[in-house]
């Protein structure tokens, strides 16, 4: 399946498409699969739980090749919430990464926003933020209210 998605994702798939291939070379730590998930664009930027904002491919592909020096980083996309264009796609992703403790393996939640652009690549990522998330895995969402 990994190598399946990483091809649709380089032959013009749906940003759903390159979304699947940047978490499953997360969880390879495939830093060549990581990078082509990436729009060729000089402001792309990158923000990693605590860390200063990544600006650029070069300073993108850095932390990726330290963080992937660890090993791979085992992040399940858990829940999403989409609104998609044309020619953009925003894609609000709830994140569970398992980490391996004395304990047993622990989870950690992190809130992350992926923003994808169609480019003349097809739909390429243009920026990945992610916030540390809650022990609690917590969501509010309004309810719709009628004017009428």
């Amino acid at each position: 399946m990994l190598k399946s998605r990483y091809r649709a994702a380089q032959t013009g798939g749906s940003a759903d498409d390159v979304e699947a291939a940047f978490y499953e070379a997360l969880q390879a730590g495939d830093l060549v699969q990581m990078m082509a998930c990436w729009a060729d664009e000089d402001d792309i930027f990158c923000v990693h739980p605590g860390g200063p904002r990544l600006v650029g491919a070069a300073a993108i592909r850095a932390a990726f090749e330290a963080m992937f020096s660890h090993g791979s980083v085992r992040a399940y996309p858990e829940r999403l919430r989409k609104v998609e264009s044309l020619g953009a796609a925003v894609h609000n992703v709830l994140e569970r990464i398992d980490l391996t403790t004395a304990e047993g393996t622990q989870h950690a939640w992190v809130v992350a926003t992926n923003v994808y652009m169609k480019t003349a690549q097809g739909w390429r990522l243009v920026a990945h933020h992610a916030s540390p998330g809650r022990s609690e895995v917590a969501e509010v969402a309004a309810t719709a209210q009628v004017l009428h």
